[in-house]
């Protein structure tokens, strides 16, 4: 193997910012001078992005690195890496588990990496050590040349949820400066990226200087060339009043809200350290609604937590019923090791109940998100084209102002327009149509198949053997 430019492949598991830390590793490593593998076979390295939210993840990951071994076989220059959540959550266990794994690099490490790659041989290297004061400023995230493109405002989270391991694995809140946030929208605006996602853990938590998170959606608002912001994920506790009021009427801000509820009991919030009731829960999502009447809520709920009861229970599946949600990411508990609850609460619920419990919700959710999606059957609506199908070319994919995904015949449209559609059908997930008029051409001239193969790619689903989503 020339490892004077070693070609690499990335393989991403997890929320969206997972994909985001492998543009920023792919950023890392082309400023290195490493390039794109297209595929395991050409590659020689393979880093494998991972999640830690639940042990069934992880327990996939693991099982993803014994589909490496062939490749190890068939190359023993070959070098393996697991970075991300995973690997600060489990460290050295990984390569105890897996001792052809080359290296292992927590989310504070990602700049060591071209060095670690060339240095390491025999002997295995783990690197996951905090680093407060890295924020990944300077590196420039390598993305697929398109319409929509992420920028991380926010690194680590404070609010230390008894079941969640991210402030374990991710460490405590750093906010990114806005100068630099704003100095890369702008950049995205005028590279024609103009669909503009902020993440962070709790990102309406944002706060830098003088500035808060209602300030920067502004700021970037104020960009001519960006069409639309979206935000995931927020924190009930940080939705104050003016970003309520903002999402309303700011056209730019997509209408569209993911809350996580998680549950609609108060002794499991309480248990959770989630710091509101439901009550409060309950307001957002109607002040939301009554200002913006057609606007998108979705939520995440876990059932089974410690000390659940079947009363605790029904009233999350009440709230599932009342509140109505566009749709939902519902879990079973998994407990975490280094977490709260893995130290203070018991497991007590069985496996059994709690898988009850999500089928239960699971088909409620799925009969409320058909409903939903229902409601717009007859309507125009603008969407924005995003891309093409890869089982149809001729078919555009592109999103409501309230993110439902909507498909229709391509045409003569192109990625980044405004087109009014009219809808058609609907299913729990999806709106289909056909497009009747162009409402704004896009104002860069991309074709979906233009995208550049960075050589990241989204792994096996860690979770795709059981029901989660409706």
């Amino acid at each position: 193997m020339n490892m004077a430019k070693p070609k690499v492949i990335i393989e991403t598991y997890g929320c969206q910012m997972n994909v985001a830390d492998s543009e920023l590793i792919q950023g890392i490593l082309h400023e290195a001078g490493m390039e794109a593998a297209t595929s395991l076979q050409e590659a020689d390295v393979i880093l494998l992005n991972t999640c830690a939210i639940r042990e069934k993840a992880e327990a996939r990951i693991l099982g993803r690195l014994t589909n490496m071994l062939p490749y190890k076989r068939r190359k023993p220059s070959l070098k393996i890496g697991v970075v991300g959540c995973m690997a600060k959550h489990l460290g050295d266990e990984i390569i105890r588990r897996a001792p052809y794994v080359n290296f292992v690099v927590g989310p504070d490490n990602y700049r060591r990496l071209p060095e670690i790659i060339q240095e390491t041989t025999t002997e295995s290297q783990v690197l996951t050590n905090f680093i407060r004061d890295e924020f990944y400023d300077g590196i420039t995230p390598r993305r697929p040349r398109g319409l929509c493109a992420w920028i991380t405002i926010q690194r680590g989270c404070n609010y230390v949820c008894s079941y969640c391991i991210v402030p374990f694995v991710r460490g405590a809140e750093r906010n990114i400066p806005a100068h630099e946030i704003i100095h890369e929208a702008k950049t995205l605006a005028e590279q024609g990226f103009s669909v503009i996602t902020l993440l962070g853990q709790t990102v309406n938590s944002y706060r830098y200087e003088d500035w808060d998170f209602c300030k920067l959606l502004k700021a970037i608002a104020a960009i001519d060339a960006i069409e639309q912001i979206r935000f995931t994920s927020p924190h009930p506790l940080g939705f104050s009043d003016e970003l309520i009021e903002l999402i309303a009427t700011e056209k730019k801000l997509a209408k569209f809200v993911h809350l996580p509820l998680q549950s609609a009991s108060d002794a499991v919030l309480e248990r959770m350290r989630r710091g509101y009731s439901f009550a409060q829960f309950k307001e957002i999502v109607q002040k939301l609604r009554a200002l913006q009447a057609d606007i998108a809520v979705s939520t995440d709920i876990i059932v089974g937590f410690s000390g659940e009861s079947e009363e605790d229970y029904e009233l999350t599946k009440k709230a599932l019923i009342d509140l109505r949600f566009e749709f939902a990411f519902l879990f079973a508990y998994s407990e975490r090791s280094l977490s709260i609850a893995a130290r203070k609460f018991p497991d007590d619920v069985l496996p059994e109940v709690k898988q009850r419990r999500l089928a239960e919700i699971i088909q409620i959710q799925q009969n409320i998100s058909k409903e939903a999606f229902n409601r717009w059957v007859g309507r125009a609506v603008p969407v924005l084209i995003e891309g093409f199908s890869t089982r149809d070319k001729n078919m555009a994919i592109g999103n409501t102002r309230e993110f439902k995904t909507t498909i229709f015949p391509r045409e003569n449209y192109n990625v980044g327009d405004w087109v009014e559609v009219q809808i058609e059908a609907a299913t729990s997930l999806t709106l289909t149509g056909r497009a009747t008029k162009r409402l704004k051409a896009a104002k860069f001239a991309l074709e979906a198949e233009e995208a550049i193969d960075l050589g990241i790619s989204l792994g096996p689903s860690p979770n795709d053997d059981e029901p989660e989503e409706d």
